[in-house]
């Protein structure tokens, strides 16, 4: 969304992402490599894009295809400090939102650190400590969460979710861009909307020439009769409530709270008023939020329901295919290495 009364504040932004990318071009930041391959998941814009659901999509799918996964996170908005492997029954406020809702959703183990190198180091650890050998532990793939600006750890994989609206948007606070557009040159695969028939080809005429994947996102909505309160605190909102519309639901109560917007009781009361005033008989909301409500929930009874939102790959098998392919080239890489330094011993 783009702010017009905050551009001359862009130069600014933009000269701090400048010096940023002159000390890495330089060696000036440290850049980490953990043992395992990495997958990164990321976009360039602030919040909305997706990451969440499509490195779900990944998990699985690489679960599928015999890999080891695990899932290595920031852990935004969470209170405990230091890297840590997230429990399935845990709360938000312990491991973070979106690092709780993978961990549910996939059933593969995810870590979380400000640092996620340390993440990595941990996972890798506990497996070492668990008397893991290479050739068990070949299959092994890191996913990193939101890790396309977080170039402290390298990767092997960039995927970058991008769209129209992106192309055309400002930087950071006049738009939503967190890096320009020419940012992308660093990514090893783009994934667009399934949806945007023309937006390949136009990507191809601005000379991107890797692989580019059609990512189908879709709301999986339960089925509610009568009228529902709609509340959630994402990065866009105007989508969700949109999506419910579109499936035909009578909203008759909404309620906006900020991203990764941490619920209180006055919340819900004030929720459960809306509710009454409107006629409401359910309510509904996103994944995202029905984590953070935690406790809280309890107060909703049976009537609270959850949107499930999807990323699903126009054709999975090539992207699968390509995943075993520049995997298995790194590992062949690795495997060379590791004979080099025995022969030079």
């Amino acid at each position: 969304m783009r702010r017009p009364l905050l551009l001359p504040l862009m130069p600014l932004y933009a000269a701090g992402v400048a010096l940023r990318e002159w000390k890495l071009e330089r060696g000036w930041e440290q850049v980490r490599r953990l043992r395992w391959p990495v997958i990164s998941v990321g976009n360039l814009s602030a919040g909305g894009a997706g990451k969440t659901p499509l490195v779900i999509a990944l998990a699985r799918l690489l679960t599928n295809e015999g890999w080891r996964v695990d899932v290595l996170s920031r852990g935004y908005g969470r209170e405990s400090r230091g890297a840590a492997r997230v429990r399935s029954d845990g709360s938000a406020d312990e491991f973070g939102d979106e690092p709780l809702l993978i961990a549910q959703k996939t059933g593969v183990p995810v870590w979380v650190a400000a640092e996620r190198y340390e993440a990595g180091q941990l996972a890798e650890s506990e497996l070492m400590q668990a008397g893991e050998t290479s050739a068990e532990s070949a299959s092994l793939v890191h996913l990193l969460d939101d890790g396309f600006q977080h170039r402290q750890l390298y990767r092997d994989v960039d995927v970058v979710l991008v769209n129209r609206q992106d192309c055309g948007d400002y930087l950071l606070p006049a738009g939503d861009l967190r890096e320009p557009v020419e940012a992308l040159g660093r990514a090893s695969v783009l994934a667009i909307p399934a949806s945007d028939h023309e937006f390949e080809e136009e990507l191809r005429v601005c000379e991107w020439s890797g692989p580019v994947w059609r990512v189908r996102r879709r709301m999986r909505v339960p089925e509610v009769e009568g009228a529902v309160a709609a509340f959630c605190g994402i990065a866009r909102p105007e989508q969700f409530f949109a999506g419910l519309e579109a499936r035909g639901m009578q909203v008759v109560c909404r309620r906006v709270f900020a991203d990764h917007h941490r619920y209180s009781q006055r919340d819900v009361e004030g929720l459960l008023q809306c509710a009454r005033k409107a006629g409401a008989q359910s309510f509904i909301t996103t994944e995202k939020d029905h984590v953070r409500l935690g406790a809280l929930r309890t107060a909703f009874g049976e009537r609270l329901r959850t949107a499930e939102l999807l990323s699903e790959f126009d054709d999975e098998a090539s992207v699968a295919a390509w995943l075993k392919e520049r995997l298995a080239g790194r590992q062949l890489a690795q495997d060379r290495n590791a004979t080099e330094k025995h022969t030079t011993r």
